[in-house]
């Protein structure tokens, strides 16, 4: 559902991302880890047709990013770290927003969008605010009211950077379903996190960037034995078999 070819971004002399090649099936969850400025935001936002590649190629569900760009989109839903939300809509008026972004309502009645846009607030705990002004809503609902809009339209593949960032408890553990459930419905979801638990937990596969190069990529089991190959650790397998996420990240990128 996501084949990055040589993806590369240079910004004068500096290379942010560097030849980066990954391939995402359907229904994986994929993480995105590295150490602050390694350019998993850079990434993020080429794979979502939020910033042009210097080279390579973004093919999202068959379409070319840099050729088709409002097809590639109309497959993807995004949340970024920061996001920004008119805040003097209600939570209702922003899904209609987002929606019409997509040509949803184009073949809705009001009625059915409605209908719709509720059952989404609901998933999320938002349905009692669904016609106040977000400039009312806490910083954790807005998040999950951003997460609510990237998912209106169905989207084939998720594009997430840090969906932890201000949540509760509580709505972590929702959110954290949420992304299971969608992945074993058939979305890929791109994610990046530097709450490593998190990754350990929810991704079938982890990359590792680091100064812009991809320097590991697997699940936790391939990831330590590709630490044992580089002799970053001890070649033993008993050396690596308590290893969390954490410490292996740790070995990675202070190489």
């Amino acid at each position: 559902m996501i084949e990055i070819r040589e993806l590369t971004k240079k910004y004068g002399k500096f290379t942010a991302v560097d030849n980066l090649t990954l391939s995402i099936p359907a229904g994986e969850i994929f993480g995105f880890i590295g150490p602050n400025g390694a350019g998993k935001t850079t990434t993020i936002s080429m794979i979502a047709g939020l910033l042009a590649p210097t080279s390579g190629s973004v093919v999202v569900c068959g379409i070319d990013m840099l050729k088709s760009p409002k097809q590639a989109k109309q497959n993807i839903g995004y949340i970024p770290d920061r996001p920004y939300i008119y805040e003097k809509l209600t939570a209702m008026e922003f899904l209609k927003f987002t929606a019409d972004l997509f040509s949803m309502t184009s073949s809705m009645t009001k009625d059915e969008f409605r209908q719709k846009a509720q059952a989404q607030l609901k998933k999320f705990s938002l349905l009692d605010w669904a016609d106040e002004l977000i400039e009312s809503f806490s910083h954790g609902m807005k998040q999950r009211l951003i997460m609510s809009a990237a998912l209106i339209h169905n989207p084939m593949v998720l594009v997430v950077d840090e969906p932890m960032v201000g949540l509760d408890p509580l709505a972590i553990k929702m959110v954290k379903q949420m992304l299971i459930d969608l992945a074993n419905n058939g979305t890929t979801i791109f994610m990046s996190t530097h709450t490593l638990k998190i990754a350990e937990d929810l991704c079938h596969r982890i990359g590792v960037i680091h100064k812009g190069k991809l320097i590991a990529s697997g699940t936790v089991e391939e990831l330590k034995l590709q630490a044992q190959l580089k002799n970053h650790i001890t070649s033993t397998k008993e050396s690596t078999d308590n290893i969390d996420l954490e410490q292996l990240f740790m070995v990675l990128t202070e190489s």
